[in-house]
């Protein structure tokens, strides 16, 4: 049985490419006749809300896109939110501790942004850790921690770890650039790399569907799987929205948010309608259902950046 998810930051109101990313989720799952999975993806506690988390789960009812397992409906990988998984995550950690491909990193925050700037290769990541702590000896850690809490860096193969895009069959980034990541941080937040890995893995998630800005994130979650001793699910990626001005959309922007659609009346089928016809699924940007798109799901028509101006303007003159 094939299985996907979604799973959103509950740090802001969902915008429409949001529902296009959860769209492209849930569409390529109930074509495969899987189960679908909606997690809460809280670990950055400071940015999230638990009524965000319950207005997202609205908007996408409102859309029609139903989950078989998450919250409000439970299910054998209960508990959904991640906030309540952390057990789960300093299991996995003490794992990779035990095989030694863990090390403290006691670099600041200048020392980190200092990088930015040298050539060792920049991703959606930041920069390529070139690892001044791994090399550290003892006594220096020793030192070092008298007087500052580490971060934990996962020490990265210097392997490629290739794969190929599961929407669009093109390579990916193999990672060979991306050095030694975080996987905790030295306030105590695991990362999200870790926890996105432990979490599709313990939910046995085999299609992972998501916005082309997590690409670079690939080869480091298939290295903590392989570390973790785990299978890797099949991973897709579909293109970023962006506004007339060619801006990524963003929950900082309550017009384009799906809860300024449902306050202006604008009917989900019509949004659908107009997403799918981005997409290339529908030829005219006609009104449909979430279920009437399932049959009609497949590849993006183009690569790159989707422009919503055409798309906003239609929809917003229907009305």
């Amino acid at each position: 049985m094939r299985r996907g998810r979604f799973a959103p930051t509950p740090s802001g109101l969902l915008h429409i490419g949001n529902a296009f990313t959860a769209l492209a989720a849930w569409l390529q799952i109930r074509q495969a006749g899987g189960e679908f999975v909606l997690r809460i993806e809280d670990i950055d506690k400071p940015r999230s809300r638990p009524a965000f988390a319950e207005l997202q789960m609205d908007d996408l009812l409102w859309l029609g896109l139903d989950w078989d397992e998450g919250p409000r409906v439970g299910g054998p990988c209960a508990p959904y939110v991640q906030s309540l998984r952390e057990p789960l995550y300093e299991e996995a950690l003490g794992r990779l501790r035990r095989d030694g491909l863990l090390y403290p990193c006691y670099c600041s925050r200048s020392e980190l942004a200092s990088i930015g700037s040298a050539p060792h290769g920049l991703s959606s990541e930041g920069a390529a850790y070139p690892g001044f702590c791994r090399s550290l000896t003892a006594e220096e850690r020793e030192a070092k921690a008298a007087n500052k809490t580490p971060a934990l860096r996962f020490i990265m193969p210097t392997r490629r770890f290739p794969f190929r895009d599961a929407l669009t069959g093109q390579p990916g980034s193999d990672g060979v650039a991306s050095g030694d990541f975080v996987v905790k941080r030295a306030d105590g937040m695991f990362s999200y790399q870790l926890a996105v890995t432990v979490d599709d893995a313990a939910m046995g998630i085999t299609d992972v569907l998501r916005g082309a800005d997590l690409l670079d994130s690939t080869p480091r979650q298939l290295a903590l799987y392989e570390a973790l001793g785990h299978t890797a699910p099949s991973f897709a990626h579909v293109p970023l929205l962006v506004d007339g001005d060619g801006k990524r959309l963003s929950k900082r922007d309550r017009s384009l948010t799906l809860a300024s659609l449902r306050e202006a009346k604008i009917a989900p089928e019509r949004l659908l309608g107009c997403l799918a016809h981005l997409a290339g699924w529908i030829d005219e940007p006609e009104p449909a259902t979430a279920r009437e798109l399932i049959p009609r799901f497949g590849p993006i028509r183009q690569a790159g950046e989707l422009s919503m101006s055409g798309a906003l303007s239609h929809l917003i003159a229907l009305g």
